[in-house]
């Protein structure tokens, strides 16, 4: 009877802890996505309720007003995207290519005081952003004066630190003896990067395209220092322009951020094979 019960009852056990750890994972799958779920359904709003909010969770009409009231509140809003879309599209493409360029140089090519300089690139990684932004700033607007122009808004973010080890690390993982056969064959380094590291790399630079549009895109504060007339303004600073003192367009601001997210989920779907093999590369090894 003993035996038994031991054997009867290890099942409904591990029955037991797995239903307990599915509810705690559905709890935090409600958690995650209830912010999108409310952003959408907040944005089928009527806009003409300035300052008023539905905190329903269904929503008794569904208009598309408050996204015609976005895009007709100012002529900025188009433009609003557009300089969005220029600037983390053109620092995704200046990090997957100065970072990859970089984290080879790092991992595969012997050159004095290598490793001094990767020592001083992690312990500047360890410095917070917020620290860097008023010598930063200074920087832009006193020295270089190219305040409220493209070149103050991609500048700063061509390349990171953290792209930059991410790259060295995987491409670390490349054995040399594909890059040895290379040079026996007579291809240079720019030939071996380009033919051989950068299509063994796709998974990394995937990650690293995704993480750093949605960064850029997502920034708020550099943006909002750096310009000052509402045409150079990116949509997560135009945003608050549908905020006033007494009021807020609440609809109109979710139905900005909806469609603000739209590229991100694209970009995340359209790389979403390579980026779930970036996270799972070096889980399993043997």
């Amino acid at each position: 009877m003993a035996l038994y019960s031991e054997h009867t009852g290890k099942p409904a056990a591990k029955r037991a802890r797995n239903g307990v750890i599915i509810i705690i994972l559905i709890l935090f799958a409600l958690a995650t996505i209830f912010p999108i779920y409310f952003m959408i359904m907040s944005s089928f709003g009527d806009p003409i309720e300035a300052g008023a909010a539905n905190y329903s969770l269904f929503p008794t009409k569904f208009t598309l007003d408050s996204y015609k009231f976005f895009f007709d509140y100012s002529e900025y809003s188009y433009r609003w995207l557009l300089n969005s879309l220029i600037v983390a599209t053109t620092v995704m493409v200046s990090n997957v290519f100065f970072a990859s360029l970089a984290g080879y140089a790092f991992s595969k090519i012997k050159f004095k005081g290598r490793t001094v300089l990767f020592t001083i690139l992690l312990i500047a990684m360890m410095i917070p952003y917020q620290v860097t932004q008023v010598p930063l700033y200074i920087l832009i607007v006193n020295i270089f004066n190219i305040q409220n122009t493209y070149s103050a808004l991609i500048l700063p973010g061509l390349v990171t630190v953290y792209n930059i080890f991410l790259a060295k690390q995987f491409m670390g993982s490349i054995p040399g003896e594909i890059l040895e056969c290379a040079k026996i064959e007579g291809c240079n380094q720019f030939q071996i990067y380009f033919r051989i590291i950068l299509p063994l790399s796709k998974t990394v630079l995937a990650v690293m395209a995704i993480l750093t549009f949605m960064d850029s895109w997502n920034t708020f504060f550099w943006p909002f220092l750096v310009t000052n007339t509402m045409d150079m303004q990116t949509i997560q600073v135009g945003l608050k322009n549908f905020r006033f003192a007494n009021t807020t367009y609440f609809a109109p601001m979710m139905a900005g951020a909806t469609i603000s997210a739209l590229p991100m989920f694209i970009l995340f779907f359209s790389l979403q094979k390579y980026f779930l093999e970036g996270v799972t590369v070096g889980a399993v090894k043997g």
